[in-house]
Order: structure tokens, then sequence, then C-alpha cells
């Protein structure tokens, strides 16, 4: 048998790029030629593993004391939680959520870091602070800072919640530190424009809105930074779903009341003409699972997220620590195949909000943020 050590530079990088990133962490710090492999650009280029499985993250937030908020974080690939350093939650909650590579608060400022990182970043003011919108992040890359769109949610006037004024879209400009004011969500979506009863996905310069249960649709253009005519994408029996956006295609998620009972089914859709058709039903025992009980509403408390090839559908009660399981679409064949999540491992807190996104991890940020002090190393958590 060869040994490791007597194996080339070039296989050496190929086997690790085989290898999950809490493996690939840990190898990093075997010898000083293991970790000049793990940390070169060129073998974040050649690893894969993170931008193909998203990882699914859970913020729980207390609202009495932060000594109880905590955070954690599930890779796939190794199919492990981690619990993470919470970040500094602000006092208000809502202004607080993630998207995909950051976690953000937006108000009475709108801050934002990447994630597993503590260090928190302000822009300039938005013109109008609010609380529960939804946030969208493009171009951003290694070298470049982030771009990010906020639609709808709602701003307090005194100590009151305004309902009635459509918000203006604000788009971020990082080379300016400027915010540039576009139209507002349309007035269809004026019964709910915040995140408790909207999803979003950004998917080719588009960002969709989607109504959880009106299942009104229109999109913003990032180009022309207009709207599109308001639809309505609601398969038959649907009773709330969700809008994400999965590799090459959008995916509508969500409870289906049929003749044989409820399912939680997956459906394509066709953004030219807002066309759908079933591509998967979530098998009965991993749905029901989710759940203690046969409560007529239990099915309210079930959220979902996604991105790349994976959708991750949860519980967000507390009676079962947060059950979840995961739909992998084929990028080969298109099949969708299902599995549980491993139960987060004690001792996890109860929560007035769980915050929850899914997200690229990427490798060589993790290994720089480590190495330079940055961020807390990550830690698996076993029961």
């Amino acid at each position: 048998m060869t040994a490791m050590s007597n194996l080339s530079s070039d296989v050496t990088e190929l086997i690790f790029s085989y290898l999950p990133i809490p493996t690939l962490i840990r190898a990093s710090t075997v010898c000083k030629l293991w970790h000049s492999i793990i940390s070169s650009s060129t073998f974040s280029q050649l690893s894969t593993q993170s931008q193909k499985y998203p990882w699914f993250f859970l913020y729980g937030i207390h609202n009495t004391s932060s000594n109880f908020n905590q955070s954690f974080a599930f890779d796939p690939v190794s199919n492990l939680w981690f619990r993470l350093p919470s970040p500094t939650f602000p006092s208000q909650s809502s202004s607080f959520l993630g998207v995909d590579g950051f976690f953000l608060i937006t108000a009475p400022f709108f801050t934002f870091s990447p994630i597993l990182k503590r260090h928190l970043h302000s822009t300039s003011p938005l013109r109008f602070s609010r609380i529960n919108p939804l946030v969208g992040v493009f171009d951003s890359g290694s070298s470049s800072p982030p771009s990010f769109i906020v639609v709808g949610g709602v701003r307090f006037i005194g100590n009151l919640v305004d309902i009635e004024d459509r918000l203006a879209v604000e788009i971020y400009n990082p080379n300016s530190d400027s915010w540039l004011l576009c139209p507002p969500l349309p007035a269809d979506f004026r019964s709910g424009n915040s995140s408790q009863s909207l999803s979003s996905a950004l998917f080719k310069r588009r960002f969709y809105v989607f109504g959880i249960y009106s299942c009104f649709i229109s999109s913003f253009d990032l180009h022309t930074h207009l709207w599109s005519e308001v639809q309505t994408l609601r398969p038959p029996g649907v009773v709330f779903s969700f809008l994400i956006s999965c590799m090459d295609r959008l995916v509508l998620a969500g409870i289906c009341n049929g003749p044989l009972g409820s399912s939680f089914n997956l459906w394509k859709i066709e953004e030219a003409t807002m066309e759908f058709s079933e591509i998967a039903i979530m098998p009965h025992d991993l749905l029901y699972g989710l759940f203690d009980g046969d409560e007529e509403d239990k099915f309210a408390s079930l959220k979902c997220v996604g991105l790349g090839n994976l959708i991750y559908v949860f519980n967000e009660e507390y009676h079962k620590k947060y059950p979840a399981c995961i739909c992998e679409i084929s990028s080969e064949d298109g099949k969708c195949r299902w599995r549980k999540v491993p139960q987060l491992p004690s001792p996890v807190n109860k929560f007035h909000k769980v915050v929850s996104f899914s997200s690229t991890v990427s490798l060589h940020s993790i290994l720089q943020s480590e190495g330079g002090g940055d961020v807390a190393p990550l830690q698996p958590m076993f029961d």
C-alpha cells in the first residue's frame, strides 16, 4: 500500500477534492504540505463540494436573554451538524436574516457579515429602514464586496408599524456605498409584503417574489429595474408553498391536499410561461416524521429553504429539536432523492424565532478566517 506521503502533489490534491469540508479542515493541520495544497486557490476551484452541496443554517433567537441564542450549520456531505459562534443579534429580531453567503441586520442600520465570521460591516443607511424584508445578494465574489437588493418589509413610525406603505425597492452599490431607489413591490402584494408571507428567489438576474399563501408571483429585472406583470402560480390543491432557485430551474415546494391526504410536493417552474410540472413528492414517513401528534394545523410550522441542488424542509417548532429532511435534485437525470437530516445533538435551547437559510460555504475563506483568528473553529456536534 502506497503511503500518502509518497504520492505526488497532483494525486494528493485529487484525493482531497473528494473529501467534505470538515475533513479538509482537519487535514490542513496535519503538515505544511497538506495545508499548502488545501489552502491554495487552485484547490478551491477543484473542490466543488461546497458549491454543489450548500449547507443548511439555523440561527435561534431568544427574546429575553441573548445567552440562550444558538447557531448551527449542517453539512450534507459529512452529514454532521456544527455549532457556530453566535453573531451579535439585534434587539429587534425581525431585522435579522440570512441569505447565500451572508447574514444581515436591516434595522435600524443595514449591516452584513460573511457567514462564519464575527465582524459586521455597515453600509450607508437605507432610505427606508425596515424589518422583515426580502433580501437578495448578487455580484459577490472573493475579491469584491456584494450588492444587495432589499424588497418589501414594514417600517415603524414612532412605535407603530406602517402596514400601508409600499416601500421602494432599494439596491446597494458597494462601489459608491449608496442605495438606489426603484419601484416598490406591485400593489397586489399589499396585504402581505414582508418575509413572513413572501418567499423569494434570485434566478437569471431576476429577483422573484412569491406569495406563500396568495400564490401571486412577480419578478424584478436587475438590469431594467422594472417589475413583471403579477401572475398567479397555484398548482391544484396547494395550501402554501415556497419558491426556490435550484441550479438551472425554479422550483415550487409546498403542502398540497389531494385525494389521499396531505403531501409535500415539488414542481418545476418554466420561468417564461409560469407553467408547472410535478417532479417529486416527499415520502409519507419523512413528512409525518417531522411532527408529533395529528393536529389539524401541524403543517403550519413547516418551512423550506434551498440552493444549488438541495432543498431543505424542516419544522421550526421546538418539540423535536427542529427536525428536517433534504431533497437532492440530480444534475444528471433530474431525479429527486429524499433523506432525513440527523437530529440536532443536545443541548438545544427553545427559541422565540428561528432564522434559516441555505448557503454555499467556501473552504478557502474558512481557512483564511481561522488562520487570522476571525472566526471560531467549526465544532462538530455529537450525541
